[in-house]
């Protein structure tokens, strides 16, 4: 393949794709609306899969450096009832199957992977049409090989399919505990080393020991999205209210949050999405196949840019690599989004605790 590839997204799936294009010698810009690298946080832990997001890295040539950034026993999990008791409780194995990392490290380990100039900065697409990228200054590129790694509100995705993401009736308030071990001291010997979950039908409380000494909690309901203008989502007294009678070590996660709140809605495409081929056109990652939360979404959009560069790389026909690559995604995404499904009814269905506990053990 002799042309240059445009990738719109400089999340973790755009950054592999240019790296693993990069390492079979294809020329690549990545165009991101983000004015820097560190413009924002980039979200919490990640557990990296050995049947996908390991294999990316392998494709990108970049393990040990991925090693290098593991946080070492994380892989540590616990399952608690409502009044705290610690119904399972597994230490790290230390096999490496499901590593955690910080997801900003990962990003910025992908970056320094990249020559100079790949990523262009403060870029935002403002539209899509023929192949040429407009962005929010006025400017445009013309794209011999477009893809749109630009997660759930994809710009790119239109030339391909109508398809918009939909309110999956899950959404999560985020909360983070600093130095817990000294200021959070019951909440951070609830949590463990690892991850913790205390799940009940319709809602719970998830949280993950980062690093730093840091506790980020996940406090999931099952509701409409209108329910969350019934309460003032940024004051924890008010989310904590919802977990009345709970252990007061499981509600201090959400009581003595050093962060205000933030709502973050779940959003899916629907499933078994597919599209007819459009030259030169496709998709990784969010933007393909967005689905719940359930760890696999950064594992996935990795894997997903890995393939379609090895595609790229193998074939000197664009069309024949990027239909090569899409067959493969689409069946993919549907055995995730099947996963994704089977999970919530898992973790917060009539039987929840019990059905973790299965799977877990």
């Amino acid at each position: 393949m002799h042309n240059s590839v445009t990738i719109i997204g400089a999340g973790l799936g755009g950054l592999t794709l240019a790296r693993v294009l990069h390492v079979h010698g294809i020329a690549s810009t990545v165009y991101e609306a983000e004015e820097s690298p560190k413009a924002r946080t980039q979200g919490g832990l990640l557990d990296i899969h050995d049947y996908n997001g390991m294999l990316a890295l392998e494709a990108a040539g970049l393990i040990d450096e991925f090693r290098a950034l593991v946080l070492e026993g994380r892989q540590a999990l616990r399952v608690l009832d409502i009044n705290g008791t610690v119904l399972l409780d597994k230490a790290d194995d230390g096999t490496g199957a499901r590593p955690e990392m910080q997801r900003g490290d990962l990003r910025q380990m992908l970056l320094d992977s990249l020559p100079e100039g790949t990523v262009r900065w403060g870029h935002k697409v403002i539209g899509v049409e023929d192949r040429v990228v407009t962005f929010a200054d006025g400017s445009t590129v013309r794209a011999d090989v477009l893809v749109g790694a630009d997660g759930a509100w994809s710009r790119v995705r239109p030339m391909l399919t109508d398809a918009t993401p939909a309110y999956s009736g899950m959404s999560f308030v985020e909360t983070y505990l600093f130095n817990a071990d000294t200021e959070h001291p019951a909440a951070a010997k609830a949590v463990g080393g690892g991850s913790m979950f205390a799940p009940t039908k319709d809602k719970g409380i998830l949280a993950h020991r980062e690093t730093g000494d840091t506790l980020h909690a996940y406090v999931e309901f099952n509701r409409p999205l209108e329910w969350f203008s019934t309460i003032d989502v940024t004051d924890p007294s008010q989310v904590a209210a919802q977990f009345e009678g709970w252990a007061p070590e499981l509600t201090a996660l959400i009581t003595e949050s050093d962060t205000v709140p933030l709502l973050r809605p779940h959003y899916s495409l629907p499933a078994g999405l597919r599209w007819d081929r459009v030259p030169g056109v496709t998709l990784i990652g969010d933007a393909a196949h967005l689905t719940v939360a359930n760890g696999e979404g950064a594992n996935l959009a990795m894997l997903d840019g890995a393939e379609l560069a090895k595609a790229l790389a193998t074939h000197s026909d664009v069309e024949a690599a990027l239909n090569e690559y899409e067959q493969a995604m689409f069946e993919r995404a549907v055995q995730t989004n099947a996963d994704a499904e089977d999970l919530l009814e898992i973790m917060f269905g009539d039987e929840g605790t019990q059905r973790l506990l299965d799977m877990l053990a």
